[in-house]
């Protein structure tokens, strides 16, 4: 792997643990209109995708269409638990202090979630005015395009991006964007799964604890020399 140029953080389950309060939310507001699901269709079906991927889905899986006043009713409940429930990822705010490569924010959740959920965790300073959503785009992940925008935006060669993500589509969207990913394990949405599982049968390399990152990437950490 090159030295990266950019490092591109997806948004939930990487930088926020809230892909446990999102799925609990959704399948309780799911559970109120008739459609049952529990967490691993949840995991599998819906996870770092797009808001309209997930309600094709339910439509498709479930004959229920989630309209407009199901997805606003939806974000409302999420918004206010995660005003007392969401926290960073542990150490994430550690890390983005060392850094000394460049940053920005790619993710699948509405610009609205994003924002609040960054400002909650405290972590907004960190990637002010470099935040992408797939409302950007016109498909979201699995597809490459988010992250091209995000390149593009940053003026940055796709091939020296390094994308962070937790989930199968990001990963994916990653890949067919030209990208070298790392899988970041440690949200609680994804611990009990084995190393088979979440290495895609070794297809990416993971880790779980944000200490173990200047290991793996050790020239986009700043030196004490360089202040």
């Amino acid at each position: 792997m090159h030295p990266p140029e950019l490092i591109i953080f997806d948004c939930d389950g990487v930088l926020i643990d809230s892909e446990v309060i999102s799925a609990r939310v959704l399948i309780e507001a799911l559970a109120d209109v008739g459609v049952p699901v529990d967490m691993d269709h949840v995991q599998t079906h819906f996870l770092g995708r797009s808001w309209a991927k997930v309600a094709a889905e339910i439509r498709t899986s479930h004959s229920f269409l989630p309209g407009a006043d199901f997805e606003e009713k939806y974000r409302t409940d999420l918004l206010a638990h995660f005003e007392n429930e969401l926290a960073q990822t542990v150490d994430i705010e550690t890390l983005l202090g060392r850094l000394k490569t460049r940053t920005c924010v790619a993710t699948s959740s509405s610009p609205k979630r994003t924002l609040r959920s960054l400002e909650l965790t405290g972590l907004l300073n960190h990637f002010e005015g470099r935040i992408f959503t797939a409302s950007e785009v016109a498909r979201g992940k699995p597809a490459p395009d988010l992250f091209l925008h995000a390149a593009e935006r940053m003026c940055t060669d796709p091939a020296r991006c390094l994308v962070i993500e937790d989930s199968v589509p990001g990963i994916e969207a990653a890949l067919a964007a030209g990208m070298p990913v790392l899988r970041f394990t440690g949200g609680s949405h994804l611990k009990g799964n084995s190393e088979r599982v979440l290495t895609l049968g070794g297809k990416v390399q993971c880790f779980d604890n944000w200490q173990q990152f200047p290991e793996m990437v050790p020239l986009a950490i700043r030196n004490q020399a360089d202040g």
